[in-house]
């Protein structure tokens, strides 16, 4: 048996970046000459660990600022304009981009328009919670307020 460190996901083995014992031929016919893993030496094993340890700390941050974005967007109200008919329904409806381009616009927040989550788009005016979900375990209540132009 030989210890393998994965490059890439191989199927029946593991994901990438976890070392495994594959037998001898396999790891030498197979896995290294198609790049799908590497021998796991001292030097190769310390360096997937530093690797790791950077993604995590990378990974920790990119959850802390998302946490901030969260509690600064659930403290705003975002104003979109449409246009309205009589009874306060809109001729046409407010999208996840349309509220997308009103956070950068007022407020200069970026938040990719896919990340807004709107089960139907809003047809009538008046204020609307509408989750984001900024990171994996990470979501904001934006309040949205409908107004006629």
């Amino acid at each position: 048996m030989m210890k393998v460190i994965l490059l890439k996901d191989v199927k029946g083995l593991g994901s990438a970046g976890t070392i495994v014992n594959a037998s001898d031929g396999h790891a030498r016919n197979y896995l290294i000459p198609r790049g799908l893993a590497k021998e796991a030496t001292e030097g190769e094993i310390k360096n997937l660990k530093k690797q790791q340890a950077a993604e995590q700390r990378k990974r920790q941050k990119e959850f802390e600022n998302a946490k901030m974005l969260a509690e600064k967007l659930s403290k705003l109200t975002v104003k979109v304009a449409g246009k309205a008919g009589e009874g306060g329904k809109l001729f046409g409806s407010i999208t996840s981009k349309d509220i997308a381009e009103a956070l950068e616009k007022q407020y200069q927040i970026q938040v990719d328009r896919r990340k807004i989550q709107l089960d139907n788009p809003i047809k009538d005016l008046g204020v609307v919670l509408v989750e984001a979900k900024i990171y994996p375990e990470v979501t904001a209540k934006i309040r949205v307020e409908v107004i006629a132009e």
